[in-house]
């Protein structure tokens, strides 16, 4: 296969993934199934500096969590890995390139205030 041939055999399937991750996000349920309790936890300490996103798709910590936290940011996280390889089925990218993009997504709904991880590592607050 040639370089070019690779090239728009992924653009495709991350097009692909970033229209199943959009969908999966606009409607949660069962794709992002979360206890309420979870989300609900997640969601305030996001307002509090305390979680953010990551380029990875995924949740992480911006100051060190506190059981509860990091149960609930577990249990999401999960749920997620769960979205993002099974969009890597249905799109014949890999699990981490589904993450990514949905990342991508994710990022342009951050509320202003909130925390996003950058590629070097660093927390950024919107």
């Amino acid at each position: 296969m040639s370089s070019a041939s690779r090239k728009w055999k992924f653009f495709y399937a991350l097009v692909a993934c970033l229209s199943l991750a959009a969908v999966a996000i606009a409607n949660p349920a069962p794709a992002f199934a979360q206890a309420a309790g979870a989300k609900a936890a997640v969601d305030g300490a996001k307002a509090q500096g305390l979680v953010g996103e990551q380029g990875d798709g995924y949740l992480g910590f911006v100051t060190p969590p506190n059981p509860g936290i990091a149960a609930a940011v577990n249990e999401i996280n999960a749920g997620r890995a769960t979205v993002f390889r099974d969009i890597a089925a249905r799109t014949g990218v890999t699990p981490e390139v589904a993450g990514q993009a949905t990342a991508q997504q994710l990022f342009g709904q951050i509320p202003p205030g909130q925390f996003f991880r950058l590629p070097n590592g660093n927390w950024v607050r919107k």
